[in-house]
């Protein structure tokens, strides 16, 4: 069996007085083989990592708010579970099968955070337990979103 490991590389420019470095300590001169960014993708990069912190925030590029989700389907009622930096614990009362879990999920996110179920959808991870759930652009803040889902999760211990 030949197993394919992929990596992916996410290389941060900090800008220090006038030399710029990056994280691994090489001058922003130095190349690596086959990287074919340049310096100004680079930055974009940095910027665009800097805005994600926590399981709740906005894409720079749609300005959609995004929720990184860790999804316990089966459980006996839905609920938020906890709220850590990988993402929000969601407990689902429904079997993953058939995406039965993936409908109650976007269901109960719709009724908690008082949004149409068309205002909130699954953008990745449909098969997997973590997920990323996308809410329209304008619906609600990521300081709004966290309150709520803290205010549930204090509701359910």
């Amino acid at each position: 069996m030949n197993r394919v490991c992929l990596f992916t590389v996410v290389r941060l420019t900090v800008n220090a007085g006038s030399s710029s470095r990056t994280m691994s300590g090489k001058s922003k001169g130095s190349s690596s083989k086959g990287s074919s960014k340049t310096a100004k993708d680079k930055g974009v990069a940095a910027t665009t990592a800097a805005v994600v912190q926590g399981p709740v925030f906005v894409e720079p590029k749609s300005g959609n708010v995004l929720i990184k989700i860790l999804a316990k389907p089966g459980s006996k009622f839905n609920g938020i579970t906890g709220i850590e930096d990988e993402g929000v614990g969601v407990q689902i009362a429904a079997p993953p099968i058939d995406g039965e879990a993936n409908t109650e999920l976007v269901k109960y996110l719709a009724k908690l955070l008082d949004l149409r179920k068309s205002d909130v959808s699954l953008d990745r991870g449909s098969k997997s337990r973590q997920k990323t759930i996308v809410l329209e652009k304008g619906c609600r803040t990521p300081d709004q979103v966290l309150e709520i889902f803290r205010r549930e999760a204090t509701q359910n211990t």
